[in-house]
């Protein structure tokens, strides 16, 4: 029995022995194809999800972007006009009366459709360190930074004005296509330093040139007749004139003209109080300074109290693409920011 079962056990040990080696098994055509399938299935919505976190995340940092320049640009438009003595409203700069006629054509960029004034405004400017303080000393206006305590400061009137800039001009216009955004810059005509005891103008020579006179200013202008001799019109061209060098404050200003939000009432919101009769009630048109196609740059002008309410509306999405007309349903992308100020009213005040 026992050699029967060694015969068993070595016949069958000899036949595996014998075999040939079986050959490993790869994939097919069929599925490979299957697996190709199922990656796409899956890759490709996670390829989406993380395009749209993507596109998502720039869409949010392009408005906060946008909001941030909003905020620093009426933060700015505000310390300038806390200084203002005098504010004008739009019958003033545009509509005008048979006795005191609009200040449009004493103002920079006369005559040009896409470069429009919003907030036009006198102020203080202060001049620091700029008038010798004994006028027998051998400091003057020039050297007064290298001669400390020999001069004061002073303040001298400027003529400011912002505009709103619609013209499409590429180095302004990023990415190229469509319309371009319209862009807030500002112009500043000031006037020189004078000496105290002459009350005339010191001398191109002992002056830097921000201590002199801006050409276009006018030396006959009275705060009293204010829409008179406003400017030196002759001069707003000249090359030496800031009349000709504005400062852009913002870019990506909306340029949307459909379906845009209306400003909203002027005399509601600054509270203004119609003069008594028989003196004409003032209107919308009156108060209400504003490119009237796109409502996203405005100023709401209470003169009388020397009140200033400024609006702007950006387009955070204009940053990204050409075809970004204003959408209410996405509003968060086109952010306002608003700033109501009172001027000083009048010198020491």
């Amino acid at each position: 029995m026992k050699t029967l079962l060694r015969l068993l056990l070595k016949s069958q040990h000899q036949r595996k022995r014998s075999e040939p080696a079986q050959t490993e098994k790869g994939m097919t055509l069929v599925e490979l194809l299957v697996g190709a399938i199922m990656a796409f299935l899956i890759i490709t919505p996670m390829l989406g999800f993380v395009v749209d976190m993507l596109n998502t995340d720039r869409r949010e940092q392009v408005k906060s972007n946008t909001e941030q320049d909003l905020q620093a640009a009426v933060d700015f438009i505000a310390q300038d006009l806390s200084q203002a003595i005098y504010i004008y409203d739009n019958k003033a700069i545009n509509v005008g009366t048979a006795t005191n006629p609009a200040i449009r054509n004493q103002l920079p960029e006369n005559g040009n459709p896409n470069r429009i004034p919003i907030l036009v405004f006198w102020k203080r400017q202060q001049i620091k360190n700029s008038v010798p303080i004994n006028p027998t000393v051998t400091a003057k206006p020039n050297t007064c930074d290298a001669n400390p305590g020999q001069c004061n400061d002073t303040y001298v009137l400027s003529l400011v004005a912002y505009y709103q800039f619609k013209d499409n001009d590429v180095t302004w216009c990023q990415p190229l296509g469509g319309t371009c955004p319209t862009r807030i810059a500002r112009y500043e005509i000031r006037d020189g330093v004078k000496n105290p005891s002459t009350l005339a103008y010191y001398p191109v020579a002992e002056t830097t040139t921000g201590q002199r006179k801006d050409p276009a200013f006018n030396e006959k202008f009275d705060p009293s007749k204010p829409t008179q001799n406003v400017t030196e019109v002759g001069e707003l061209l000249n090359t030496q004139s800031t009349a000709t060098k504005p400062e852009v404050l913002v870019n990506y200003i909306d340029n949307s003209t459909v379906n845009v939000p209306a400003p909203p009432d002027c005399k509601t919101t600054l509270g203004v109080i119609d003069p008594p009769a028989p003196a004409p009630a003032l209107t919308q048109t009156d108060l209400l300074t504003a490119d009237r196609s796109t409502n996203s740059f405005y100023a709401c002008v209470d003169t009388s109290k020397n009140i200033a309410r400024v609006t702007i509306r950006g387009n955070s999405l204009r940053r990204l693409q050409a075809d970004a007309n204003y959408d209410a349903n996405k509003s968060a992308y086109f952010p306002t920011a608003t700033v109501q100020v009172q001027g000083i009213g009048a010198v020491g005040k």
